[in-house]
């Protein structure tokens, strides 16, 4: 009867670790998915520039995240050459199956390194490259569509006011189209 009882105690233990195993291995909902990869595609064909986003949703009306820029080629004129960008949107859908997606607004501030071309030297009689920090705090608009695998597309344009004045430009132009995944 010993025998038996510990036998039967370890068959019941099998099974409720097997389950507690295949709930860890099934894939999560799309409405419990809270974060979110995505890369920029535009200035990645265009002009080799990598731009990646990470989201963290907080609910289906709103999320926050940062996205990191790295000009690959700062040979071209790009304004900016390194970026780090914390942001906070406000979603506007009418209907919540996936939340966080829709039409949102997005409040931003950047913080980016370039470099100026405005400076011009008499004696050689070219434009200097000047190396500067800025800041800038801006607003967005996009819009977000996601599947239910987790795949996610985004359009977003903006723009936001240079704070310090360093760079040669008084505005920073932020925007593409994105292509991620929400796990």
């Amino acid at each position: 009867m010993k025998h038996f009882l510990i036998l039967l105690s370890l068959f019941v233990f099998s099974l409720g670790s097997a389950q507690a195993v295949k709930s860890k291995t099934e894939p999560s909902s799309i409405f419990d998915r809270k974060h979110e990869l995505k890369l920029g595609a535009i200035k990645m064909l265009s002009s080799v520039i990598f731009e990646t986003s990470y989201e963290r949703v907080l609910s289906s009306n709103s999320g926050y995240g940062v996205s990191l820029l790295i000009n690959m080629n700062q040979s071209n004129e790009y304004l900016e050459n390194y970026s780090l960008t914390p942001f906070y949107r406000m979603y506007f859908q009418t209907y919540e199956d996936y939340g966080a997606k829709g039409f949102f607004v997005e409040g931003f501030t950047s913080v980016f390194a370039g470099k100026n071309y405005d400076t011009y030297d008499t004696n050689t009689g070219m434009y200097e490259e000047e190396n500067f920090v800025d800041a800038s705090i801006g607003l967005a608009l996009g819009k977000k569509w996601i599947n239910t695998a987790g795949f996610v597309f985004e359009i977003k344009a903006g723009a936001g006011r240079n704070l310090f004045g360093a760079s040669e430009f008084q505005a920073l132009f932020k925007g593409d189209f994105y292509i991620g995944y929400r796990f």
